[in-house]
């Protein structure tokens, strides 16, 4: 039996999932993608332990924040940040950690 498995992540976002659902997307080109999927493609990121960042739903985190999207940094657990339909993802990857160095 193994005792750990490795993956390619540098960093890791927790979006709130119950967010997602009372927002009704409002994220991505056409606004109608949930956050965690909007961010996963503005990034080109694969889902699972294969990607360089994991953005992991969880269930819900108590913020519930009216038309906004709760999202954890996994690496800055002490900022939450509140992200509202429309955002631009880049700003919000930026702030979350999860924008490849340039």
């Amino acid at each position: 039996m193994k005792s750990h498995i490795n993956a390619n992540w540098t960093n890791a976002a927790l979006v709130c999932a119950k967010c997602q659902k009372k927002v009704r997307g409002g994220f991505g080109a056409d606004g109608k993608q949930k956050l965690s999927k909007a961010l996963r493609k503005h990034l080109g990121v694969k889902k699972g332990r294969k990607g360089h960042v994991g953005i992991v739903e969880t269930k819900c985190l108590g913020v519930c924040p009216k038309n906004a999207v709760t999202v954890v940094n996994a690496s800055r657990m002490d900022q939450w940040l509140l992200v509202a339909p429309g955002a631009n993802l880049d700003e919000v990857a930026r702030s979350l950690g999860l924008a490849p160095e340039r």
